[in-house]
């Protein structure tokens, strides 16, 4: 029993770092109606900005605080994720509005190709590494209630407390802030927005600049886990599925959908695994995300689009 909640508890802190990548595909089809695929490419560039300039800064400062050098870098590398919004708006979508989706989807994908180049030249190819301080060693809880405890993985446990915190503030954003509502009317009509005085330029940057900082925060993440390189940007189609199954318009949906698959990969490459010869965490997520796409394609809970004629 304490092995399967274990492994319940690794899957939901997964989970919740899934859920973080796909929340940046969610905002920016909310306000869009497109689908990003430049948040790889995002997720990368903003984890080789903090990467780096962690480094830089202290040296060119003559700052001895990790603390400070960590809190510097990533106010800077935050501005860095803007700037490159009020790029990407001037000079790429404010000349796309009213499109077809098609060419709002090939823009990201000229974007990513952007991002991924601007990356290296700024920053360097190399495997760098993010220390942001974040606790290492596992523990072990809940001794007194199962045999030997659970052993949690405190770097896991902060990084899915960070993501859940991070997930909430734009759950509440979107719900409860007139920019918020702004951004699901951009999304629903960029004509009827614009007829009624929301300006679609401002908001497509300030959409832009929150899904950078959303990449920032699961690039600082992934990369204090694994390190900072260029597969990091294909990363992030790991949470693909888990936009297709929580639905491309729910901010909840990407959080739950998030949780579903990694436990489901959890526990079906530890359950599952030995009869089909392993390797089955790879997978599962995407087959789960075929059988979403045959039978329900609006996911659990997206908006069911029906066009009538």
């Amino acid at each position: 029993m304490g092995f399967l909640v274990e492994t319940i508890i690794g899957g939901l802190m997964s989970g919740m770092l899934y859920a973080l990548v796909a929340l940046g595909f969610v905002l920016i089809f909310k306000a869009s109606g497109v689908f990003n695929f430049a948040q790889g490419a995002m997720v990368l560039v903003a984890a080789l900005a903090m990467a780096r300039l962690s480094e830089w800064i202290p040296g060119w400062l003559g700052i001895e605080s990790k603390f400070l050098g960590n809190l510097l870098a990533f106010i800077v590398a935050a501005l860095f994720m803007w700037l490159i919004a009020v790029v990407i708006e001037r000079y790429v979508l404010r000349f796309l509005v009213n499109q077809e989706g098609t060419t709002l989807l090939m823009a990201t994908i000229g974007i990513s190709y952007f991002l991924d180049g601007i990356g290296q030249t700024l920053f360097g190819s190399s495997v760098y590494s993010i220390d942001v301080g974040m606790p290492k060693d596992p523990v072990f809880l809940f001794e007194s209630v199962f045999e030997g405890g659970v052993l949690v993985s405190l770097e896991d446990l902060t990084a899915a407390v960070v993501a859940a915190i991070l997930v909430a503030a734009l759950a509440f954003f979107f719900q409860y802030t007139s920019v918020g509502r702004a951004l699901r009317a951009v999304a629903d009509d960029h004509q009827a927005a614009q007829s009624i005085g929301i300006p679609l330029n401002r908001i497509w940057v300030v959409v832009w600049t929150v899904a950078g900082l959303v990449a920032l925060v699961a690039g600082i993440v992934w990369g204090s886990k694994y390190g900072v390189q260029f597969t990091l940007s294909t990363a992030a189609l790991r949470a693909l599925p888990v936009v297709i199954l929580g639905g491309l318009t729910s901010v909840p949906g990407a959080i739950i959908g998030g949780l579903i698959i990694g436990v489901g990969e959890k526990l079906s490459e530890v359950y599952l695994g030995p009869f089909v010869g392993g390797g089955i965490e790879i997978w599962f997520a995407y087959v789960l995300a075929l059988v979403f796409l045959l039978f329900r394609p609006q996911g659990l809970f997206g908006e069911k689009i029906i066009d009538r004629v």
